[in-house]
């Protein structure tokens, strides 16, 4: 009796599976994968809604901006949503993540100025609300020129830059127009050039409002962000002899891309009294790398080479959703059948896709 009731089950568990086997292959749910040319509206459309989630997400250094399409393929596999998966260079620019300036209009860092450049992985879900950042890795790494004797970056808890940044901000705040006593809230970047006359440092440093006037001596403490006037400062020479200059900036600021209306925008800074060389985030560091949030390594959406990063982020589901229609694609696209299983075509004919894209900048 009991070796009749397992054959009974067996029997039942084969029908069972035959029959979602039957149903997978009725309802077509094998994969389509398609490679745009990536200099395409379609691709250009995709990447952008990626650089803006990218500067979106950033809570200290500077924005990136695209600087060329690596690889774009996209993959349809209905009922599912249908996703992109991209690999993208972008390059640090000279605007600070808190500067309300567009990305578009925010110059790059040149190589002689020691270019920091991102190699990204994304992957984007294409719903009716639009596109939707739903994870990615990158990867950062300064670029530059050969040259003798120009400016080279330094640690940013380096004591001599220290030193400037601590006696050039004193002198702002005791000189600007604003009457406003401003805080440092982070350090950008530091560099060093040996001259004749020693070493020459050069800084760059993102500074608060506090609630003292420039004439107070007292415990000044930090507006809130999201009131708050801030600015990024330059300064170059030395403690003793230093030459300053800060662009102030207002309460941080975005365009609601489904109501085209202007919102305030929260970002997590912690502004901080000066004493950064005891700040462990940027021990051995000479530049912001990008915000790591959660390793999304479990999630299988990002190709095996992400892994070797430890740059990575998988998006929360409470982000919001990027919205940005995207163009027709100008020309065929390559599409090929994809699946571990394909009856039909044993062999798919993958032909070559159109990448890279054309270089924006460098």
């Amino acid at each position: 009796f009991g070796l009749l009731l397992f054959s009974m089950q067996l029997c039942a568990t084969l029908t069972v599976l035959g029959l979602l086997v039957m149903g997978s292959q009725a309802q077509g749910v094998m994969p389509t994968v398609s490679f745009p040319p990536c200099d395409s509206p379609e691709a250009e459309a995709a990447a952008l809604v990626a650089q803006d989630f990218l500067n979106a997400q950033q809570t200290h250094g500077y924005k990136y901006a695209l600087n060329q399409i690596d690889e774009i393929k996209f993959i349809s596999m209905p009922p599912q949503a249908d996703t992109y998966h991209l690999e993208l260079d972008l390059l640090e620019t000279t605007c600070h993540v808190l500067d309300p300036t567009p990305v578009s209009l925010c110059p790059v860092r040149q190589k002689v100025d020691m270019a920091v450049e991102a190699d990204c992985d994304f992957v984007l879900e294409n719903t009716t609300q639009g596109l939707s950042v739903v994870a990615f890795k990158c990867e950062t790494e300064t670029e530059s020129d050969e040259c003798l004797g120009c400016p080279q970056l330094v640690l940013l808890n380096d004591s001599d830059g220290l030193q400037l940044i601590e006696s050039s901000l004193d002198y702002f705040n005791k000189n600007n127009a604003l009457n406003t006593k401003f805080a440092l809230l982070e350090i950008g970047r530091i560099r060093s050039q040996i001259v004749s006359g020693g070493p020459r440092y050069f800084a760059e440093y993102a500074i608060i409002g506090t609630n003292c006037t420039s004439q107070d001596d007292d415990i000044c403490i930090p507006q809130n962000h999201n009131v708050a006037i801030h600015g990024l400062c330059l300064a170059q020479g030395s403690a003793k002899l230093n030459d300053v200059d800060c662009k102030i900036f207002g309460p941080t600021q975005a365009v609601d891309p489904a109501s085209n209306a202007t919102v305030q925008v929260q970002k997590l800074l912690h502004a901080h009294t000066f004493g950064p060389q005891h700040n462990p985030a940027i021990h051995g560091l000479k530049h912001h790398k990008l915000t790591a949030l959660h390793d999304p390594s479990a999630s299988g959406l990002l190709s095996a080479e992400s892994s070797e990063s430890a740059e990575v982020v998988m998006v929360p589901k409470i982000a919001p959703v990027v919205k940005r229609e995207v163009a027709e694609t100008q020309g065929p696209a390559v599409d090929a059948a994809v699946s571990e299983k394909t009856p039909v075509l044993s062999k798919p004919i993958l032909l070559a896709p159109i990448c890279p894209g054309k270089k924006k900048h460098f």
